[in-house]
């Protein structure tokens, strides 16, 4: 089953055009990866999936225009972990994490017995059971960043949509985060979608990379078929090398020679 169907996808924010034609499928289950050099239009492309900008062409989700999803419909379908998300002042990491369960409360209603443990059930799988209590924005990066995917795996989404997910972490939290969301893929038949800016990691995670540049897709397909360094040196302007690693290609940046 297609799980992310983008079709001819425009989006002109302002007067500058930031995505010019995008296709993109994204089977259910699958991990597939956003790549690109800065600017290329990658997280926009993520918000348009999402349903968070007017766009032109046509995106469907499990089957479902995303305009025709209602909010609390759309919601229980994807979540999205942005790059930068906004941190509200003084909300505990708990209670942020229980925003994630907003779209299963009546709107008149509280949060359930279920839901607070829902909560508590995320926090001790990404190993932020001690940090309840604590303000958000006391946090490191690396924290932060794992509570706010707590807060988008609380919505319980068939689909996630992630920015740039381990930007702020370190190689140890990387890993973690990594594999956390790559078995809730396996066991949960969770389907992602993530930009990502390291090219071995992206290679070595996901079942296939779509390379944008200038706000179109000009590669996809395997890890092996889309990093090569024909293609690097062309769209990031990058001396690279590539070579085989246990995962997957593995993107070494090349020194010019000392003259």
């Amino acid at each position: 089953m297609t799980a992310i169907s983008v079709r001819d996808l425009h989006v002109t924010l302002g007067k500058s055009p930031i995505l010019r034609g995008v296709d993109l499928s994204v089977a259910s289950g699958e991990w597939v990866a956003v790549i690109g050099p800065n600017g290329a239009g990658k997280s926009t492309l993520l918000r348009a999936i999402g349903g968070l900008l007017p766009t032109s062409g046509a995106v469907s989700l499990l089957g479902t225009p995303v305009e025709r999803l209602r909010r609390r419909a759309r919601a229980r379908t994807v979540a999205t972990v942005a790059q930068s998300p906004v941190v509200p002042p003084g909300m505990s990491v708990f209670d942020y994490v229980l925003l994630g369960r907003t779209p299963f409360v009546s709107l008149l209603g509280r949060e359930s017995a279920g839901d607070l443990a829902a909560v508590r059930a995320l926090l001790d799988r990404l190993d932020l059971s001690g940090f309840g209590d604590r303000e958000l924005e006391t946090l490191s990066g690396g924290e932060r960043q794992r509570a706010f995917l707590a807060r988008a795996l609380a919505q319980e989404p068939s689909l996630l949509l992630l920015d740039e997910p381990t930007s702020a972490l370190d190689i140890g939290h990387q890993q973690e985060v990594l594999e956390l969301v790559d078995t809730l893929r396996r066991d949960q038949g969770l389907t992602v979608l993530a930009t990502m800016h390291d090219l071995s990691i992206a290679g070595g995670y996901a079942d296939r990379l779509v390379l944008l540049a200038e706000g179109a897709v000009v590669a996809a397909g395997t890890p092996r078929e889309v990093l090569t360094e024909e293609l690097l040196s062309r769209f990031y302007r990058a001396r690279v090398r590539v070579v085989d690693g246990v995962d997957g290609p593995l993107v070494v940046p090349v020194r010019s020679d000392p003259k």
